[in-house]
């Protein structure tokens, strides 16, 4: 019987990447900006009524909020799945394709900052030979605008796939993105480990059963949108199975729980 090769799989936002508490505010503030210029330049359908800009926005607002809360069940609600939820709702034809457009452009802007100890952490787990995965949800912007910033950021030479919510029914903590995630890369939960910043990253890794999970602490100075809508109260206190404040830090727990593949 082939023996599964362990596995490391990691969040995206604050976990690897992050951007600044106020670049992350302006960035979510931009996101409901560029949805309503979108369904102000939808055409309205027969005998809708006739919305402000500031009536549109709050549409969308409340769409992506309730995305935002879906995903806590597991549930993926990708970023047009919202959009054209707000269209409806305001009687509106949707022009998704301006919207994907506007919104792909403003992930080309937004500044991605490595985690201190990203590279080094994941190069050194790579050359011991873990398999290694970059998990994440996508509820704002979908995954494939974030793969070129990844790809530059020089994260596709270090991890053997990419997973989204937005590409999936499902997201975290949804035990099934996470097998989905290591069956792409040829593991299994029971040999593998998570690490992550949030509720869902360690609840999502326990759902899966995989080896463990690891709380990673040091990057959650978050905007404070962000922290309302995906740390509401109860989920600011995890209760983790190892915490750590640096990447580096979770190296040894990594090595405990599923040891490096014999050579």
């Amino acid at each position: 019987m082939k023996e599964i090769q362990p596995a490391v799989t990691f969040d995206l936002w604050h976990t690897l990447v992050y951007v600044t508490p106020d670049e992350e505010q302006r960035y979510m503030q931009r996101q409901l900006d560029v949805a309503r210029d979108a369904l102000e330049g939808s055409p309205p359908l027969p005998g809708a009524r006739a919305l402000s800009g500031a009536e549109l926005r709050a549409l969308f607002r409340q769409e992506y909020e309730a995305a935002v809360a879906e995903s806590r069940t597991g549930r993926s609600v990708t970023p047009v799945q919202q959009f054209e939820r707000a269209a409806r709702r305001a009687r509106r034809r949707p022009r998704t394709r301006s919207y994907l457009s506007a919104l792909r452009d403003l992930v080309r802007t937004l500044r991605f900052h490595v985690a201190p100890d990203a590279r080094g952490t994941l190069s050194a787990l790579r050359r011991e030979g873990y398999l290694l995965a970059i998990l994440s949800n996508t509820t704002g912007e979908p995954g494939r605008y974030l793969r070129p910033a990844l790809s530059r950021l020089g994260f596709d030479e270090l991890v053997s796939g990419y997973t989204f919510s937005d590409e999936l029914p499902w997201s975290k903590p949804a035990p099934q993105i996470f097998r989905h995630a290591l069956d792409r890369i040829g593991s299994g939960p029971a040999a593998a480990v998570h690490v992550g910043d949030s509720w869902s990253d360690v609840e999502g890794g326990r759902r899966a059963r995989m080896a463990g999970t690891i709380l990673f602490t040091g990057l959650q100075n978050y905007g404070q949108e962000y922290r309302r809508l995906f740390f509401p109260a109860g989920l600011d206190r995890l209760p983790a199975q190892f915490r750590v404040r640096t990447l580096a830090g979770a190296i040894p727990i990594v090595r405990r729980l599923v040891p490096p593949p014999r050579r």
